[in-house]
């Protein structure tokens, strides 16, 4: 088993920063891809040990569990245009820190999306979605010259990234979950993605792993599919108030934490949530930032501000949409990632 120990990238990037502390010179070299950066984005670079140019991998260890919550967002169209989250911006009068995007197993690496959001204080999320390829062949190697590219593309920008492969594996609905994929198939394509990962350096990655809250699954039990916790930096939990449930906040993420604490103590985060349009709404609202508030292992959370299936856009609830704003604006959510 190749295992990675993030230590010895925080010692390098500490030496890296030494070198450059005595020298006063800049290892910074041009983006990937070939663009010049601006002059706020050179000084965040600079700032970082490891960055775009460098030798030493992107140190994540300080994003792992930050003093401040994640205030996160899924939007139309971003990261690969931050108009959508410029207006989001606007409507809830604080800018996202992490853009959640997805991304069907096969596309290319979104680098200009990546470097699009940390040049505004944002990381990204990606979502990497199987639809197409059998997570059995994915764990025989029959995906891993795709992998070994995507891992090598995402080291030579050297931002940090937030990686969940195959969320909501532990329900029925989705390609990649119970009716096709079993536990054992599910964890070996995670940790080969994963080694191949760390084979080319790519340690810029926070690995994280994502069920569905288990509600509509109680049947499913979460311990097989945990890869464990050397190939997992977060638990993501996926979970959406909906009208038919109670609306308390243990109530919709309560027996998923539960669950996952009898067999991993890594931080979590709410990867993908939001609150059904309608009266209840603003309550609901205050139910999530209260209880990620109360729980000191609860990272923060990404609004899923889309209209599927439902419509858990903000702008539709104009009264939530208020509420949202105001509690938004507590110091403790939001952070310039570039500066955690």
């Amino acid at each position: 088993m190749r295992l990675f120990t993030r230590t010895r990238t925080t010692l390098a990037a500490a030496l890296l920063s030494g070198v450059l502390a005595l020298s006063g010179c800049s290892v910074l070299g041009e983006e990937s891809g070939g663009s010049s950066r601006n002059s706020e984005q050179g000084k965040a670079d600079a700032d970082s040990a490891a960055g775009p140019g460098t030798d030493v991998p992107y140190d994540v260890v300080p994003l792992l569990k930050p003093d401040k919550k994640y205030f996160g967002a899924a939007v139309d169209g971003a990261p690969t245009s931050m108009k959508s989250v410029d207006t989001y911006t606007k409507m809830v009068g604080k800018q996202p820190n992490l853009i959640e995007y997805y991304a069907a197993w096969g596309d290319g690496f979104d680098a200009t999306g990546v470097r699009n959001a940390w040049r505004e204080g944002a990381m990204t999320l990606m979502s990497w979605e199987p639809f197409d390829t059998p997570v059995a062949d994915i764990a025989a190697g029959e995906s891993d010259a795709y992998i070994k590219e995507y891992a090598t593309a995402v080291r030579k920008l050297n931002l940090p990234v937030v990686i969940s492969f195959a969320d909501e594996f532990n329900g029925h609905w989705e390609k990649w979950g119970t009716k096709d994929v079993t536990p054992k198939d599910y964890v070996a394509a995670w940790r080969h993605i994963h080694e191949t990962f760390i084979d080319v350096g790519a340690s810029n990655v926070i690995w994280a792993w994502s069920p569905n809250i288990v509600n509509p699954v109680k049947s499913v039990k979460l311990k097989p599919y945990y890869p464990g916790d050397a190939y997992v930096d977060w638990v993501g939990l996926i979970g959406y108030w909906t009208i038919e449930e109670d609306n308390a906040f243990d109530s919709v993420f309560g027996a998923t934490r539960d669950q996952v604490r009898t067999f991993t103590k890594k931080p979590m985060i709410l990867l993908e949530t939001a609150a059904m349009a309608g009266e209840r709404r603003r309550a609901d609202i205050r139910n999530l930032f209260a209880g990620v508030t109360a729980d000191d292992d609860m990272l923060g959370f990404i609004w899923f501000n889309h209209k599927k299936r439902a419509d858990w856009r903000l702008e539709a609830s104009p009264l939530a949409l208020t509420e949202f704003k105001r509690l938004a604006a507590d110091d403790s959510f939001g952070f310039d990632v570039r500066k955690p």
